[in-house]
């Protein structure tokens, strides 16, 4: 399996933004946007079911850590989306990574504060130009709740097409079967 801490060229800059990866004494800035954004995330427990706990700052530092050993043993990446006056707008991450493929499957999510002004989208683009060039991903793929619009906006507009909506295929805490929909890039 490939390890690709030394492969990654980062932090990955952009117009607005500079994405770099999550580590050691990043959960401070986790935390503080995690909790400004937990109405917001609590909307979509089916695709973000860590936000159904209660935030701390010692959990954020743990996300940040393990994302570290993720790195490390060639299972995850988690970027950690900065604006230009070092506020965290959010976190772009791959995950469910197949090297046989090479497919990987991606994940965001945005400030509450940060939303509506294209920040998404920008390090969307950015982790997916990444993971075609650096990391010669054949396959990226976006799973999300069918009624996000948001996200699934963030999708269609970064250049991921929808490829289905699956029926029935998630559940919420409260047993509620929802729809998903997943969205992809290919090479």
């Amino acid at each position: 399996m490939p390890v690709f801490p030394d492969s990654v060229d980062t932090p990955i800059p952009t117009p607005r933004l500079s994405l770099r990866l999550a580590g050691p004494g990043d959960g401070q800035a986790v935390y503080a946007a995690v909790v400004e954004s937990l109405d917001s995330l609590r909307a979509w427990p089916t695709s973000l079911p860590w936000a159904l706990y209660e935030p701390s700052a010692s959990a954020s530092e743990d996300f940040c850590l393990a994302s570290m050993r993720d790195r490390e043993n060639g299972t995850g990446l988690a970027f950690l989306v900065w604006d230009h006056q070092q506020r965290l707008v959010g976190s772009v991450g791959l995950h469910t990574i197949r090297w046989d493929i090479p497919s990987m499957e991606m994940g965001f999510w945005m400030r509450t504060g940060m939303h509506r002004n294209g920040f998404a989208k920008e390090a969307v683009t950015a982790v997916l130009h990444l993971a075609f060039t650096q990391l010669k991903a054949r396959r990226v793929f976006a799973r999300t709740d069918e009624d996000n619009a948001g996200s699934r906006a963030t999708c269609a507009s970064a250049g991921m097409l929808l490829e289905g909506v699956m029926k029935n295929e998630r559940i919420t805490p409260s047993g509620q079967l929802k729809n998903g929909c997943v969205y992809a890039s290919t090479r």
